[in-house]
């Protein structure tokens, strides 16, 4: 754990200096990477340490973000109080649907989430007087005053974003390091083997699922004051493919591959949307683009690194470190004789 702090550390400092550095522009990109993070790890630890798919983040993130609006909107409480609770009411939900899928496996689970993912959103259209249709909720979110009049709204909600990403990740690194994460590898691996060893192992996917509906809550909370307004059409399936292919590109069961493939998706975005407009498409068609060119960039890295770029990364790190080793003297002498 003190190298995973230190990590975290380290990371905080680049994300706080890059923010003070850079423009209004580029601290919005933080936030939005920061958001992708916290959910991209929740599902990491659902897919690649408990091995269970989801097609349906996007609806916990919409749960989180909802609850965020309203309770601002109407109880006007401490957003870090607001952030809690909507963790606590999307952990809740996320336990319902994982009772719900924990005897489903595969393209069935797969494709109860997806049901769930594509259908919740719609709550929004059914109830406009609550949720606000099409026109969403606006939030209202402000930077404390003791940072002063002139401070950026934007720098404070990056900083607010990476703090949260930064904590969720620890609190996961130690969660996967424990006896719940030995579990969750062990009902991977092997159900028979895992139930027979003592591991309950429905208890243990719900369990997964209740980690994971709760990370996909805070960034639907973050998302909401990062972007002040909440819609249905933020949280559509594709919202969901993202978040799953962030995951797979970054490797799965890592959380540092969390962080990469929210880089990648967050700021490889922007430049493929102006690419499609630079070359007459209409918006409709272009925003369409990102998606396949993910699936391209997917399919690439999963043929050239397997395990994602954390795996690409940790194979290039560990190479360099036996170069030494492969031509250090005593071994030469050994090859000579």
């Amino acid at each position: 754990m003190r190298r995973v702090l230190a990590a975290i550390a380290l990371t905080a400092v680049i994300a706080v200096i890059a923010s003070i550095q850079l423009n209004s522009y580029r601290d919005f990109q933080i936030a939005q990477i920061a958001v992708d993070v916290t959910a991209v790890a929740g599902l990491t630890v659902l897919t690649g340490l408990s091995g269970q798919i989801s097609l349906g983040h996007g609806g916990f993130m919409a749960i989180g973000a909802y609850t965020t609006a309203l309770l601002l909107i109407h109880l006007n409480w401490p957003f870090i109080v607001v952030l809690l609770v909507s963790g606590v009411i999307t952990a809740a939900a996320g336990a319902i649907v994982g009772m719900a899928a924990a005897r489903l496996s595969g393209p069935y689970l797969a494709g109860a989430t997806l049901l769930f993912g594509v259908a919740l959103p719609s709550f929004a259209y059914a109830y406009q007087g609550v949720f606000g249709g099409d026109q969403g909720l606006t939030v209202v979110f402000t930077a404390p005053a003791f940072l002063g009049a002139s401070f950026p709204l934007t720098r404070w909600q990056a900083w607010v974003a990476t703090a949260t990403a930064l904590v969720t990740l620890t609190l996961l690194a130690s969660l996967s390091r424990s006896r719940v994460g030995r579990n969750w590898r062990a009902v991977r691996d092997d159900e028979v083997a895992a139930a027979l060893a003592g591991i309950n192992v429905a208890a243990t996917r719900v369990l997964a699922f209740v980690v994971s509906a709760a990370c996909a809550g805070l960034a639907g909370s973050l998302l909401a004051v990062v972007t002040a307004l909440v819609a249905p059409t933020d949280f559509t399936l594709t919202i969901s493919i993202t978040l799953l292919t962030a995951a797979v590109l970054g490797g799965l069961g890592t959380l540092p591959g969390a962080i990469w493939g929210s880089l990648v998706v967050v700021l490889l975005q922007p430049y493929i949307t102006d690419v499609a407009t630079s070359h007459g498409l209409s918006a409709s068609v272009g925003a369409n683009i990102p998606i396949a060119v993910y699936g391209l960039v997917l399919i690439v890295v999963m043929l050239v690194f397997p395990q994602g770029l954390q795996g690409a990364l940790r194979k290039l790190f560990t190479g360099f470190a036996a170069a030494p080793a492969r031509h250090s003297p005593h071994q030469k002498e050994e090859g000579t004789q």
